[in-house]
């Protein structure tokens, strides 16, 4: 047993919380626990379900000089995220038996809980892939990106009506290409706003709506990954969808390019200054579900090249809880709020019924917080692998230790404070790999 004395939980109670190490389980949760094995002080500390994120590229197999499940998942960990499910866009991609199989074995190395989602090509095979503990259908693209995985709306539509046959949610990147604008790619290679020229608001929202019709149509769950538009996000509500909104789209906008240049590339795209303080409120008033990451790693030199030559995506997976911590911490979100979008929605979206809450019999993913200790972001601080974050020089509020199933995955009072970089790690700073696929 382990008993967390004087936790202050996201509705503002305070309380301890007993876990049964055995069972990776929450024991009790009151107020008059008496103490039981080893105790851990959080007077004046956060306790939070542990971060759900919803959209990750750990990139095995593959690409594993952009990330490994174990630099990705020591990255989560860090960041107090418990939970990743992994996008099917790697190499191979994840759209058959032998496929998920390969990923499955090398995501044995997590340090966090995980689900793996099934992709959809012309080379799919629905019958291997729902054999296998797929969590769900996603990332689906209307639109390519990278891994090429781009499909048409027959395929679409089948993928759509077998997930619903077999109770999977099918995220979908929604974008549609007959909406993006020709005309931006007659920009320069240096002008870095081309992109979000190009990849236009319109795009987004035509193939939110067109992917809710077609879920509609199959009585299927459509979420939609990644909204960046307050109108893509009213479309997926009116539509009957869930919807998750990114970090990057919360806190950067195209006003960032000048500092970021191609680091700032992503699809869909940074949006203008109006389009991110709209969605932002769409975050707070309660009317998205999802705050995710898309977590999708490059290296500086592949970045590092022209707005029309440079891969899409950015890490994130460490960073988010943080940065939303912070934005508690000034008044802009409640902790509460916080506390859904990345723990209680994606749970009850993904049907991860033993995990995003603190209550009894859940599982004992948790994390410790000092919500005062707001520090600079820095990315030679993080632990990704590429070793560069978009939010550098911002300020968040860090976990000072994460648990998955009770077992302590992170405590940032053992590890050194001297900077690291690459996939070397701290000394004593994180446990041992406990990751589990959540469907099994």
């Amino acid at each position: 047993m382990l008993t967390i004395r004087n936790a202050t939980l996201a509705d503002g109670r305070e309380c301890d919380v007993r876990i049964d190490t055995d069972a990776g389980r929450i024991a009790g949760v009151g107020s008059t626990l008496t103490e039981a094995g080893e105790v851990i002080d959080a007077t004046g500390k956060l306790v939070l379900p542990g971060a759900i994120d919803a959209h990750v590229h750990f990139r095995e197999p593959g690409f594993p000089h952009k990330e490994t499940w174990e630099t990705g998942s020591k990255s989560a960990a860090a960041g107090g995220v418990t939970t990743v499910v992994d996008q099917p866009n790697t190499d191979p991609p994840t759209v058959d038996g032998d496929s998920f199989d390969l990923k499955a074995d090398l995501a044995a190395k997590s340090y966090v809980d995980y689900g793996i989602n099934g992709g959809v090509t012309p080379d799919w095979d629905p019958d291997e892939l729902f054999d296998r503990p797929v969590l769900a259908l996603g990332e689906v693209f209307l639109a390519d990106s990278t891994g090429d995985m781009g499909i048409e709306e027959p395929l679409f539509r089948e993928a759509v009506e077998r997930a619903a046959d077999e109770y999977r949610v099918v995220t979908v990147h929604a974008e549609d290409a007959d909406l993006f604008s020709e005309d931006a790619t007659e920009r320069g290679p240096d002008d870095y706003d081309a992109w979000s020229a190009y990849r236009t608001p319109e795009a987004e929202v035509a193939a939110v709506e067109r992917a809710c019709e077609i879920g509609a149509d199959a009585d299927a769950r459509i979420h939609i990954a990644h909204t960046s538009t307050p109108e893509g996000i009213d479309a997926a509500v009116e539509g009957g969808a869930t919807c998750e909104v990114m970090p990057h789209h919360l806190f950067l906008s195209r006003d960032d390019y000048d500092d970021l240049g191609t680091f700032g590339r992503m699809n869909p795209p940074l949006r203008s200054e109006e389009h991110r303080k709209a969605v932002f409120e769409r975050v707070a008033d309660g009317t998205v579900d999802i705050v995710a990451t898309d977590h999708a790693p490059h290296t500086r030199e592949e970045k590092d090249a022209s707005v029309w030559d440079a891969p899409s995506g950015v890490p994130g997976v460490e960073t988010m809880l943080p940065l939303l911590l912070e934005e508690a911490r000034n008044g802009n979100l409640s902790y509460e709020r916080v506390r859904d979008l990345t723990a209680a929605n994606p749970a009850d979206v993904f049907g991860l019924a033993r995990k995003g809450r603190i209550e009894q019999g859940l599982m004992a993913d948790l994390v410790i917080v000092d919500p005062d200790a707001s520090r600079e972001i820095r990315g030679d601080d993080l632990h990704a692998k590429c070793g560069w974050t978009p939010f550098e020089g911002m300020s968040g509020v860090f976990p000072e230790l994460t648990m998955v199933r009770g077992s302590v995955v992170y405590d940032a009072s053992q590890g050194s404070e001297t900077p690291r970089s690459g996939d070397e790690t701290l000394d004593g700073e994180f446990g041992d790999p406990v990751g589990e696929n959540v469907r099994t």
